[in-house]
């Protein structure tokens, strides 16, 4: 139940932290094109991979797994999801099953868009539009 805690606070801080970076985006950079998302997501994927290798077995950094999760699934979960995807397919390309590799990358983009198109159509019309 404490490892729960830990990525409930990790999520609050990564959200916080991701409304603040979008904010500041849209008043610095401009907000007719989504540069802070484009900016977390960037963001988020940097520090995910970094913090995976730098603290796995292998790593300089060794943590325990409440720590990891505290991180990578509270922190960056909330900060940007999308670091989580990326980790994912650097995984499985890493281990050498580029198929599996391209098939998640082009699945979850395809499937990802039908879906939030799904999501907004279904909206319309329960709308009345």
């Amino acid at each position: 139940m404490i490892t729960y805690l830990w990525i409930a606070l990790g999520s609050a801080i990564g959200g916080v932290a991701r409304y603040a970076c979008q904010g500041w985006a849209a008043r610095v950079i401009s907000d007719t094109f989504p540069w802070g998302t484009m900016i977390v997501n960037i963001v988020g994927c940097s520090f995910i991979g970094f913090f995976a290798t730098f603290t796995s077995a292998d790593g300089r950094f060794i943590v325990g797994t409440t720590a990891r999760q505290f991180v990578m699934v509270g922190i960056c979960g909330g900060y940007t999801t999308f670091s989580s995807f990326s980790l994912e397919s650097l995984n499985l390309a890493r281990g050498g099953e580029w198929a599996q590799a391209a098939g998640y990358v082009l699945g979850s983009l395809m499937f990802c868009l039908l879906g939030v198109w799904l999501g907004h159509m279904a909206a319309v019309a329960a709308n009345g539009r």
